[in-house]
């Protein structure tokens, strides 16, 4: 069996109520990090949270299959109410309760795995790219709701995107990886090339992807 470390040397900190963005090259660790976090895998070293913390997590993939299952179904496996509460705040209307989740758009299916992550009112929320299954008009709209949950509920937000754009316009502090940090530090500085050649090497293939986003951010 290979015991060669994935991650190595990684230490960082994340504010109560702010958004920190991993980013870095496909095999850096990214997801490996949110796994430690998530208590998934044996690592050495230690998490250490601020008080009682309630993780919710929304992966990268998740496949529906050709069951017949609701969306009013599928939260209600994790909860018997609260579905239009946490509904609204990712955008949705109640009446998308009644519908399958294999006709939902990329970007619904998005928002509703968003809504069953708040269900049980985390304060801390880990999203695996959560706009790589969707249309670039859907980004949009996942982003704002993130932005809501954010300040109307005071959840820490730890995002993995291969965007720049977004890390930079989404986040208060950015966490570059591959294999070990690479960088910690002002979302500002990812507008620097030499950086950008650090955390990612040459050739590599960066998302920058230009929506209007002004100078919005969640906070």
């Amino acid at each position: 069996m290979d015991h060669t470390p994935i991650l190595e040397d990684v230490s960082f900190h994340v504010r109560r109520g702010t958004t920190l963005a991993i980013v870095g090259p496909n095999g850096a660790g990214k997801t490996t990090l949110f796994r430690v976090l998530l208590g998934l895998v044996p690592h050495t070293g230690t998490v250490e949270w601020s008080g009682p913390v309630r993780v919710g997590y929304v992966p990268q993939h998740f496949v529906v299959t050709d069951v017949p299952i609701t969306v009013r179904d599928f939260l209600g496996f994790k909860s018997e109410a609260g579905f239009e509460e946490s509904l609204a705040a990712v955008g949705l209307e109640g009446g998308v309760l009644r519908k399958r989740l294999d006709i939902l758009s990329g970007g619904e299916m998005q928002r509703v795995l968003i809504a069953w992550a708040v269900l049980d009112r985390p304060n801390v929320l880990l999203f695996d790219e959560p706009t790589a299954t969707v249309d670039i008009g859907s980004e949009d709209m996942l982003y704002e709701a993130l932005n809501r949950l954010e300040k109307e509920s005071n959840i820490t937000v730890l995002l993995i995107t291969h965007d720049i754009h977004i890390a930079s316009q989404y986040s208060d502090a950015v966490l570059a990886l591959n294999r070990t940090v690479r960088f910690f530090g002002a979302p500002s500085r990812l507008s620097e090339p030499d950086l950008l050649m650090e955390i990612f090497g040459s050739g590599a293939g960066l998302a920058e992807h230009k929506h209007d986003f002004g100078s919005r951010g969640f906070r």
